[in-house]
């Protein structure tokens, strides 16, 4: 008698889950699935500005969709600021400042 007071509320709470309607999804149709690169409807990759800043220089990096654009390193010992190349990891110093 006491596991008839036991699974009668299990079973009552399955059959309203089960009552439920399920929530229409469409599967993605191939001809969607091929958008063109240029359409002005797409969005913008995201732009983010990096700056970290320690007792010795302070290094301000851009990320264009989650890759590197430009790495630029101000030191902090009054030093010329210098960029590196994302890719090689080349140091550039702007000589002459034009």
């Amino acid at each position: 008698m006491r596991s008839t007071y036991t699974v009668l509320p299990l079973l009552l709470a399955c059959g309203l889950a089960w009552s439920q309607t399920p929530i229409a999804t469409t599967p993605a149709s191939p001809a969607s699935a091929t958008v063109q690169p240029d359409t002005p409807s797409k969005a913008q990759p995201r732009v983010e500005h990096i700056q970290v800043e320690d007792s010795g220089a302070r290094i301000d990096e851009v990320r264009v969709g989650g890759e590197t654009q430009s790495i630029s390193v101000q030191p902090k010992n009054n030093m010329p600021a210098y960029q590196v190349a994302p890719k090689t990891g080349e140091r550039t110093w702007k000589v002459l400042g034009f």
